[in-house]
């Protein structure tokens, strides 16, 4: 009630008040003395009306007073608040928003109390939609009658959308009816935006991790392996479980060590990511050879551990060693057809000239036979280096390895009778022909076979077997129980002039090499110090028999 409503409203009581007692006590007809004693009595009443009424007033302007400063403070709270808040009584009609609100829908310089959603989308077509759907997800508040919970996007003047997280809580009279609702809406946009970029890189971090060909680990500063990529089950064979929470030294062979500590001091002294070559355990035995690249893991700018992308490289090293020994065969080839010219022309004078002193100087024919047979030998070296110079014309046909090796056998019987080794041959039934330069393959084992000779004690048998091999092929394995070779000296064995043999060229095994890859096959050699030598030769078997 308005202040002026209510001092006329007193004065008309004041008045009436005056001037019924002045009528009554005339209509009454009381004398003097009752009439003071009346006026009196009339005085105290009034003073007392008049008190308890100013009372009354200064109570409910308290009141007054204590409800303005919660609005106050209620609309200092909510224009303070990033959220749009909206007051809507039980019929959905605005009460109060606060500046957000008003900013949001464009309703600053409306009148917008007292109006529904639907008045609204009058004032401010752009918003139409919005506001309908506001009326909707009202109802539904409503009928859930507790606090609810939903998104809502809305589309501003500017074209950008932006998604809010919307509360509305409904608040009901005693007797069940509707009295008001609470709607509270915060901007999550840019949130959103965040976890979307953060599920992104997520999936991107996966894809680079999880689906990278190449063996990824993650190791912390202890020095424990914390993850690693399925690719590293593919490059060695182990189940990641088998490795994840163990030192990485496990994993890194003995050899390598060394070199992987000093990375990892690198990173953790805050040095540039390096690369070197490191080998890792196979299951399947062999040593694989990666080229490592270790990376510093940091979360929140705190290092926390390494991360070490390792490609397989094995093979390509391999490579580069076969690419090194075919570019020195190429040289010696090269130097073979230079070397093998120069020597045969004068060879063949001094040969003829030696044989015609002998005829007439038989006095000293032992010297003369000793020449010429060193004249034989060095005309063997020179016809070895031909091999490596030129292509050799080579005529396939169809022939039994077996019987070449039973030739070859008979011929070097009477070598091996003289060492006291037994040539033991066993072949499988129904092993196949192949095609062949049974001349060529006869070198070969006749070399190979030899070597084991030479190389098993005596007493000692020199096994030869004859079997299938898988992809149709056949495998012919010499087996002896000699002293065995070294990793060094079994990484060098096919190369030209290696040999430590007293009187050896180092040709032989290069030439069996070059007759087995001209027949599409593979010499494999295994041995053991002390244990002896396995040589296996695998020959292609043709498709149609």
């Amino acid at each position: 009630m308005r202040k002026s409503k209510i001092l006329l409203l007193y004065l008309i009581a004041s008045f009436i008040w005056i001037f019924l007692t002045e009528y009554l006590m005339k209509y009454l007809g009381l004398n003097l003395s009752v009439v003071l004693i009346v006026e009196r009595i009339k005085g105290i009443l009034y003073i007392m009306m008049t008190g308890g009424f100013i009372y009354f007033s200064l109570i409910k302007k308290e009141e007054f007073d204590f409800i303005k400063q919660e609005e106050r403070k209620l609309s200092t709270l909510i224009n303070s608040m990033v959220d749009y808040v909206i007051f809507k009584d039980g019929e959905g009609r605005w009460i109060q928003a606060n500046q957000f609100s008003l900013k949001l829908f464009q309703l600053e310089h409306v009148q917008y109390k007292g109006k529904t959603d639907i008045d609204l989308t009058n004032l401010n077509p752009f918003y139409r939609k919005t506001l309908l759907q506001n009326k909707e997800i009202d109802e539904l508040a409503w009928k859930k009658g507790k606090q609810f919970r939903n998104e809502e996007k809305i589309l501003l003047p500017s074209g950008e959308m932006k998604t809010f997280e919307t509360i509305r809580v409904p608040l009901f009279n005693p007797d069940g009816s509707r009295k008001a609702l609470v709607v509270i809406g915060r901007d999550i946009t840019e949130r959103l935006t965040t976890e979307q970029k953060l599920s992104e890189s997520q999936q991107q971090y996966k894809s680079l991790f999880e689906y990278n060909p190449d063996l990824v680990f993650m190791v912390n500063l202890n020095g424990t392996i914390t993850q690693l990529n399925p690719g590293f089950e593919i490059i060695s064979g182990y189940r990641r479980e088998e490795f994840v929470g163990k030192p990485i030294f496990e994993l890194i062979i003995a050899e390598s060590r060394e070199k992987i500590l000093e990375q990892f001091n690198i990173i953790l002294s805050g040095g540039s990511p390096t690369v070197s070559e490191v080998k890792i355990k196979c299951k399947a035995g062999k040593k694989l050879i990666l080229n490592c690249t270790t990376v510093p893991m940091k979360i929140n700018d705190q290092l926390v551990g390494v991360i070490c992308y390792g490609r397989d490289i094995t093979k390509l090293k391999e490579t580069e060693e076969n690419l090194r020994k075919t570019e020195k065969l190429s040289v010696v080839g090269e130097l073979a057809a230079s070397v093998a010219h120069e020597v045969r022309n004068p060879l063949t004078s001094i040969k003829g000239f030696i044989q015609l002193l002998e005829v007439e100087d038989q006095k000293n024919k032992r010297y003369f036979d000793i020449i010429l047979n060193e004249l034989d030998r060095i005309n063997e070296i020179v016809s070895e280096l031909l091999v490596l110079a030129k292509p050799q014309e080579i005529v396939f046909k169809k022939c039994s390895v077996i019987q070449i090796l039973e030739d070859v056998t008979s011929l070097l019987k009477s070598e091996s009778n003289m060492q006291s080794v037994e040539l033991m041959l066993h072949a499988d039934d129904e092993i196949p022909m192949i095609n062949c330069d049974a001349n060529q393959l006869k070198q070969v084992f006749i070399n190979i076979i030899k070597n084991a000779i030479e190389a098993s004690p005596r007493g000692k048998p020199v096994q030869i077997k004859v079997s299938k091999h898988q992809n149709k092929s056949i495998l012919i394995q010499v087996k002896d129980k000699g002293i065995g070779i070294s990793a060094e000296r079994l990484k060098r064995i096919g190369e030209p002039f290696f040999s430590h043999k007293e009187k050896g060229t180092g040709l032989g095994l290069t030439i069996c090499f070059k007759i087995i890859e001209s027949h599409h096959g593979k010499i494999l050699f295994e041995s053991e110090l002390g244990k002896g030598t396995t040589v296996d030769i695998i020959l292609p078997v043709p498709s149609k028999q």
